[in-house]
């Protein structure tokens, strides 16, 4: 899970909650969206945070049970 950024302003937390879930979903128009949301409320992302179609790792897939060994 990624970390993000601690805010005062509930509302700020939960588009950036928000916007976690549209970059993991890979939804760069929901992106975008959220983005104008964060600026008409005065939040700047901080310079080192990443795009919103690149991911750090990519997602595993899953396996089915009982094919994981004790």
């Amino acid at each position: 899970m990624t970390e993000v950024p601690q805010t005062d302003d509930p509302m700020v937390a939960a588009l950036l909650r928000e916007r976690e879930g549209y970059v993991s979903r890979g939804l760069d128009d929901r992106v975008a969206q959220v983005d104008e949301q964060l600026r008409l409320r005065g939040y700047e992302r901080p310079a080192d945070a990443t795009s919103a179609s690149s991911r750090a790792t990519q997602p595993k897939g899953r396996q089915p049970r009982g094919s994981q060994k004790a």
